[in-house]
């Protein structure tokens, strides 16, 4: 049962970064931005290009981070704001373009192999029955605490205040003297670091590889729509929802159903989990499970 628990909180913490810099985006912008998830991916490769070429693992994943921000901010100046003046939809459609041809850019540069970080070995910890490598508590911890520091951002200082304002009223926002374009500027290369940050934890566990973002896709954005778009809070709750659903379900002995002792779900089926969650929520509660305006496109 713990290590049922643990492993919920290892892939909450894979999803919990990436859903909240999608929700955070998409609650300024108004679009939901595919490509999110393939600058994760581009912040796995630095992460290890930063560290393959001598650099110690922190600067390496700050590295890949901040890269990873400049990117977003680059596509949103360059690409998305322009797409934006044709509405909502030919946003998300320029997105999905723009996912592949990022793909297609690193699998050019990087090949499709994948790239695994040479990380000293080491005891993994043990806590009852349960087991936890050092490298998986360091990369909760960091979650955890990035997630309190934005917590405390968004609803204790004055940006945070312009924020939330800016998302829930743009018009009014702007005509109250908020610089929104400097805001939307700062979210977008916000959401980046994030999303290159969750993407460098990953790959210390499953390596680089340029099916990271594809592998993301489905999950942050059911953890994203769960807590309502434009939630970034509830993102996070929708991230530890998905991973609960698909831990249980990988883990439930299916054997009583087909005449055997084991019968496991294959983990190459865990989407399904994200998919029957998804579905539920789009049919009883379509604006997200904390009940937070969600404009369709």
């Amino acid at each position: 049962m713990l290590q049922l628990l643990i492993d919920t909180l290892l892939r909450a913490s894979d999803l919990a970064l990436i859903a909240l810099g999608l929700s955070l985006v998409y609650g300024l912008v108004k679009f939901p931005n595919i490509a999110h998830v393939q600058t994760a991916m581009v912040g796995a490769y630095l992460t290890f290009a930063g560290h393959a070429a001598g650099l110690p693992l922190i600067p390496s994943i700050a590295l890949g981070s901040a890269a990873a921000g400049l990117l977003t901010l680059a596509l949103h100046q360059l690409v998305f704001q322009r797409l934006l003046r044709a509405g909502p939809a030919i946003a998300m459609i320029g997105s999905l373009a723009v996912a592949m041809l990022v793909i297609a850019g690193v699998q050019g540069l990087a090949g499709s192999f994948p790239r695994m970080f040479n990380l000293p070995l080491a005891q993994p910890l043990v806590i009852g029955d349960a087991r936890l490598s050092q490298t998986q508590l360091w990369s909760v911890s960091t979650t955890a605490v990035l997630l309190a520091l934005f917590a405390l951002l968004l609803f204790g200082t004055r940006t945070g205040r312009a924020l939330r304002a800016l998302a829930s009223n743009p018009a009014l926002a702007a005509a109250s003297g908020l610089q929104a374009a400097r805001l939307t500027r700062a979210v977008s290369f916000a959401s980046g670091a994030m999303a290159g940050l969750g993407g460098g934890l990953l790959a210390l566990s499953t390596g680089a590889h340029v099916q990271l973002g594809n592998d993301l896709l489905l999950p942050v954005f059911a953890a994203a729509i769960l807590g309502g778009l434009g939630n970034p809070l509830g993102a996070v709750a929708g991230a530890v929802l998905i991973a609960l659903t698909e831990t249980v379900v990988t883990n439930v002995n299916f054997g009583w159903l087909l005449g055997r002792d084991l019968a496991f779900m294959p983990v190459a089926y865990i989407g399904a989990a994200s998919f029957l969650i998804l579905l539920l929520a789009l049919l009883f509660k379509p604006y997200g499970l904390f009940d937070r305006e969600v404009r369709r496109v």
